[in-house]
């Protein structure tokens, strides 16, 4: 069986991105969590991850440590992780590549966070465009291909890449179009996805440098985290 290392699901959108798509896709595994560590600069991740970095599978003797190598090592093994349409296919690998490259901007003013909702002080015009490029992507898939996910029919990889998406839309307010709300809607209703946000809530660690980058952002007006009581 498959090992999947990953970190607090609170923070953690890499994690969630192959720990999503193995659950949906019915891909039995191991899963290993392990909180962030600043005391330790990350040597309890290095024990496993040959960057020091999560999300890393690990398949018997074989080291997978980067999210999209992850997705490619399990598409030669599973049917369904890329859609079975070549266009499709196509369309849905470059779209998960951009959200695995880029959107620098709304990673560094959006961290993702499972519990709270945060008033943004300002939408600065680098968040803007990252966001409305979003909403681009995900009208080009919905509409090409039909719905109800990005490459068609089936919940496949694009659709686990943009999952932390909509959770930082959500987490932060940013407002969509009524279409565009449905697929966020659709992506945070599934039940893996919903297991996922239960359990990062009821993580008892809070971790000082990840909160202060989403406290950075703007206000908080409601905070769901249940790890202290």
């Amino acid at each position: 069986m498959y090992t999947l290392h990953i970190a607090n699901k609170l923070y953690s959108s890499w994690s969630l991105r192959p720990w999503l798509l193995m659950q949906v896709q019915g891909i039995p595994f191991d899963e290993q969590l392990h909180a962030f560590d600043p005391d330790t600069g990350g040597a309890t991740f290095k024990a496993f991850s040959p960057t020091g970095k999560v999300p890393c599978l690990v398949d018997g003797e074989q080291v997978v440590w980067d999210s999209m190598g992850i997705v490619e090592y399990l598409a030669e093994r599973h049917a369904g992780v890329w859609p079975e349409d070549a266009a499709a296919r196509a369309w849905a690998r470059c779209a998960a590549a951009e959200m695995h490259a880029g959107f620098m901007a709304l990673r560094q003013q959006c961290s993702m966070h499972c519990s709270l909702r945060i008033r943004l002080r300002e939408v600065l015009p680098d968040l803007q465009r990252d966001v409305n490029r979003v909403q681009a992507l995900w009208d080009e898939g919905l509409t090409r291909f039909g719905g109800p996910f990005l490459a068609g029919a089936r919940f496949t990889a694009v659709d686990a890449f943009y999952a932390p998406v909509a959770i930082r839309f959500q987490t932060y307010g940013i407002g969509l179009p009524a279409r565009l709300q449905a697929y966020a809607d659709r992506l945070l209703t599934l039940p893996a996805m919903q297991a996922w946000v239960a359990a990062a809530r009821r993580e008892p660690w809070r971790d000082p440098a990840h909160e202060a980058d989403v406290l950075a952002a703007g206000e908080v007006i409601d905070d769901t985290w249940q790890g202290a009581s």
